[in-house]
């Protein structure tokens, strides 16, 4: 009896992380472009139980290139990295990834919901952008339930606190 019970936890949790999340209608990969403050940052990923602590905000400088993909660029104070994307992207550090845009309003936040797969292992990675450092409380709820809706656990959900001003972005 208790196996049953297991497995049907297995397999809920595994339902809830496949929910198929609709990109926005009528993106506008142009009005993407420009800075965008990492303002919250939800995963189930292992490796965020141990770091999640030690997170504070960043920055994303999206470039739409003419090809039709898109440059991003992160940076906070302590880390810089740069990736080259697209809708499905394969990064330089060899993961897979289906990057969506699933909400946003151009001059002020963008919703980002990221399956990550590498050795064929996925991880659902959500970030909430925005045009500055502060958000409302009704933006950080809408993160917060977007994230629980896509399967992941509201201790795994963060709104990251100021890092200060980063250049390389």
């Amino acid at each position: 009896m208790m196996m049953r019970r297991i497995i049907g936890v297995v397999l809920c949790t595994a339902l809830v992380a496949c929910v198929d999340v609709m990109p926005q209608k009528d993106f506008n990969l142009e009005k993407m472009a420009g800075k965008w403050w990492i303002v919250g940052f939800a995963t189930n990923a292992q490796w965020f139980v141990g770091h999640k602590a030690n997170m504070k905000m960043g920055t994303a400088t999206l470039t739409p290139t003419a090809s039709g993909d898109l440059d991003l660029i992160y940076a906070n104070l302590k880390l810089s990295a740069h990736t080259h994307t697209t809708p499905t992207q394969q990064y330089s550090w060899n993961n897979e990834n289906d990057m969506r845009v699933v909400a946003v309003q151009y001059d002020e936040f963008a919703l980002i919901h990221t399956i990550k797969t590498k050795n064929g292992v996925s991880e659902v990675l959500n970030k909430l952008y925005s045009r500055t450092p502060e958000v409302s409380e009704a933006l950080q709820q809408k993160f917060r339930q977007f994230s629980l809706d896509t399967g992941i656990l509201s201790d795994n959900i963060a709104i990251l606190p100021k890092n200060g001003e980063c250049t390389e972005a």
